[in-house]
């Protein structure tokens, strides 16, 4: 007879725990653990357990398992999701994890996906099926966004409403779709654990098997995955470990820019970001981002400023909006939307140091415009030069671009990708690139743009 036990699994980290703790030894989290049902089995013996069983490459290439693609639909996403010289898109018999954050548009952009599959296929060839796992949502809400989405009459869709994985996957084998959906990943468990819907258990065990079935029949599958308030994928890590490819969607929810990036892709490169704006008929490929992100009505306004940035291979540029005034209080306020607080603090504190600019006295508001969050350091310059601007009240002429990153002595540092970055940037329509390739320091920078004497 099994032996049943308890054990108290960490929600964070996975850890185990013989009884209940506060906080958990393993990655530090608070109340996080939950008490979760195993059994334990009578281990089989060496002497009785059957030999594996290997296979030669001759063997694997007798197989001939085809590992092909199809396209998404999104020229975007299949660069995301790496190419061959022939095919591009996904591939058949993966297991792809789309995360982030609630309302972004990750069942919207999956819908679609869908949706361009079956477009794609010819008047005489029979129309794909698609399968939809319904953890979250009922049929009648998908069938409510794919009418949205789509003028036209799709019939060849399967809805699962079963939050149990091992029934649907068994009809799943019997259908044979084109690819499945499962929408979420932490909304589903498995019979062979006890534990909850969506405690770290039953996610790993569930993945193991929506991977397990993917493999064996040939069939891609989508998992919708959530995130944690710190921005992580809920769940545990070996989640991430268990999938073939990683996607992310990103971007404020108060606009309409969306970001898809691959952490983790067994296919393809990792360096590739995929540009979308969301609209009322779903997911749309954004071609030219950079014509979206820089608008010609604040040209010749001082604190507007180009910068030059690079999101995976693909060099953007971006408008930097700097407003400095007198501040009215006794501690001045460093506002960012787009850009990290502390950059605002360092570049305030070197253009007081090294360019005589008394920053320490006025209010500094500084965005990127357009909503893109902007991480990488190549917009130092960019934003230290649009504070300048924006203090001496002198525009800076739309036609120059700056990337570099600034140090605390002044100096206008390399960045990766300088040579690229710049070729892009002529490509997009700058005339000149301001970087550390023609200036040292962020003073000789300000003086040729005549913003200090």
């Amino acid at each position: 007879m099994p032996k049943s036990e308890t054990e108290f699994i960490c929600q964070s980290c996975g850890w185990a725990h013989p009884r209940w703790v506060g906080q958990c030894s393993q990655c530090g989290e608070w109340n996080s653990l939950v008490e979760e049902q195993i059994e334990q089995t009578t281990g089989v013996s060496m002497a009785s357990s059957k030999p594996a069983k290997s296979m030669s490459l001759p063997e694997v290439e007798a197989l001939s398992r085809s590992f092909s693609r199809f396209s998404t639909g999104f020229d975007e996403l299949d660069r995301v999701l790496g190419s061959t010289s022939a095919e591009k898109g996904v591939v058949q018999g993966s297991v792809i994890l789309l995360a982030g954050e609630p309302g972004i548009g990750k069942s919207t952009f999956l819908t679609q996906i869908g949706l361009n599959m079956q477009l794609s296929t010819k008047k005489t060839q029979k129309e794909p099926v698609v399968a939809y796992l319904c953890g979250e949502e009922n049929p009648e809400q998908i069938l409510l966004r794919i009418k949205r989405l789509s003028k036209s009459e799709h019939k060849s869709w399967e809805f699962f409403t079963s939050q149990q994985i091992e029934p649907s996957l068994s009809a799943l084998t019997k259908m044979k779709p084109a690819f499945v959906i499962a929408d979420s990943i932490q909304s589903f468990r498995s019979g062979t654990l006890t534990g909850a819907a969506g405690s770290v258990g039953q996610v790993r065990m569930v993945t193991d098997k929506l991977t397990e079935w993917a493999k064996k029949n040939n069939i891609p599958v989508f998992i919708v995955g959530h995130v944690t308030k710190g921005g992580g994928i809920a769940g545990p890590k070996v989640l991430e470990h268990i999938v073939d490819v990683v996607l992310e969607i990103s971007g404020e929810r108060t606009t309409d820019l969306r970001l898809v990036r691959a952490h983790k892709n067994r296919f393809g490169a990792t360096d590739e970001v995929g540009v979308f704006q969301m609209t009322e008929v779903g997911m749309e490929e954004v071609l030219n981002p950079s014509a979206m992100l820089v608008q010609s009505s604040t040209a010749g306004i001082p604190g507007s400023v180009l910068a030059g940035i690079l999101e995976g291979s693909r060099p953007l540029l971006i408008e930097l909006q700097a407003l400095v005034v007198r501040s009215q209080l006794a501690m001045p306020r460093r506002v960012g939307r787009g850009v990290a607080l502390s950059r605002i603090q360092v570049l305030a504190a070197v253009l007081e140091k090294h360019c005589g600019l008394r920053s320490s006295e006025h209010d500094i508001f500084l965005s990127v415009a357009g909503g893109l969050v902007v991480r990488e350091p190549a917009i130092d310059l960019g934003c230290a030069v649009a504070i300048a601007s924006s203090l001496a009240n002198k525009s800076v002429p739309r036609e120059i671009a700056f990337v570099g990153e600034v140090g605390l002595l002044g100096e206008v540092r390399s960045v990766a990708f300088g040579e690229s970055r710049i070729k892009g940037l002529k490509r997009l329509g700058v005339s000149k690139v301001i970087s550390h390739q023609t200036h040292n320091t962020v003073v000789a920078v300000l003086k040729e743009l005549k913003l200090i004497s």
